[in-house]
């Protein structure tokens, strides 16, 4: 079986309960979340071989994390301890017209201030066969982007898969920083897992006809995108989420994957949403178990946009949904009866 690295921050996640603003609320709900986190805890429970790496400081809180991420079946074997904070940030649900809001207090965590000395790739990508990284890693700072791209490097040489989720975060650098450091990592990328505004933000591709403000959805202009990133960057296969927000309670969601010869476009799911931070994460956790459990370019996505469907219903982060209810609603039984 196929043996897949993520690597990335890790945080702990605070939210009012229920739909409670940030200045409304006086207690807080904690969890633990981080795109390739996310990723590696749905992998897991797909029953995959799922590993995740980071740099964390040792104390209570990284034990309780430890402790999360093992009962899911995590591999932390080369968890790298020091540092002295670990990164935490703030959810604010939304509601309706009303949007989600995320406040990161993040600056000066364990990973942000790792060094290239931390990290022993020879050794961490013993029996790896997949790596999975987000564009949020090399955004932490220089030194993590100097990390990162080592990493790819290493993977290169041993062969390793490699799959990156553009993931671009305007609170953590800019357009122009982000397009200059993804377009050195790029090269070393297999599958590239994006959305419409990750790609217009960083490599300036936009998908024409496309307005995710207004539920308008252009199949034509995600494929234009696609083709642009594959010729750009030799990519093998480019899979992009495709939302329309209608509010920030209803989203229409669907997929599409392209493997340079043909597009492979998903059903288009009408969600009511419960949480969808995570949603993204849950889309490339999906689509890896996918294509290393081999399936068709077309099961591939269904799985994946079925298995991120899901999880817009699920609190916190974190994926905690099974293959066979990903199969379930693939096969069309959306219903939500109750199951006896």
């Amino acid at each position: 079986m196929q043996k897949v690295l993520c690597f990335g921050e890790i945080m702990g996640r605070l939210n009012p309960k229920g739909h409670l603003r940030i200045k409304q609320a006086r207690e807080y709900e904690l969890s633990f979340a981080g795109g390739e986190a996310n990723v590696a805890v749905s992998l897991a429970n797909f029953g995959c071989e799922a590993e995740f790496l980071s740099k964390i400081p040792k104390n209570d809180l990284t034990e309780a994390l430890v402790r999360d991420l093992k009962g899911y079946g995590v591999d932390l074997s080369n968890m790298v301890y020091g540092g002295e904070r670990l990164g935490m940030y703030y959810v604010e649900k939304g509601a309706s017209q009303r949007p989600s809001t995320v406040i990161y207090d993040r600056k000066y965590s364990s990973i942000a201030m790792a060094k290239r000395s931390d990290f022993d790739w020879e050794k961490i990508f013993e029996g790896i066969t997949w790596f999975h990284f987000t564009g949020i890693t090399p955004a932490l700072s220089d030194d993590a982007a100097l990390i990162t791209k080592e990493a790819l490097m290493k993977a290169k040489e041993k062969k390793i898969t490699v799959s990156c989720d553009i993931n671009y975060r305007g609170k953590l650098w800019t357009t122009q920083k982000a397009n200059e450091v993804m377009t050195g990592l790029a090269p070393y990328v297999d599958v590239c897992i994006s959305n419409e505004e990750d790609a217009e933000k960083v490599f300036g591709i936009h998908p024409e006809g496309t307005d995710i403000t207004s539920g308008s959805i252009s199949k034509e202009g995600y494929e234009s995108s696609a083709r642009q990133l594959m010729e750009r960057f030799g990519f093998e296969k480019v899979a992009f989420t495709m939302r329309g927000s209608l509010s920030a309670s209803d989203n229409t969601w669907a997929g599409m994957l392209y493997d340079g010869k043909e597009f492979f476009h998903s059903k288009n799911y009408q969600i009511h949403i419960v949480d969808r931070v995570g949603g993204g994460d849950s889309f490339a956790g999906g689509l890896i178990y996918g294509l290393i459990s081999e399936y068709s370019n077309q099961d591939a996505i269904d799985f994946a946009v079925a298995a991120s469907c899901l999880k817009h219903t699920v609190e916190f982060d974190f994926n905690q949904v099974t293959v066979k209810e990903v199969k379930t609603l693939m096969g069309g039984d959306g219903s939500g009866r109750v199951q006896r």
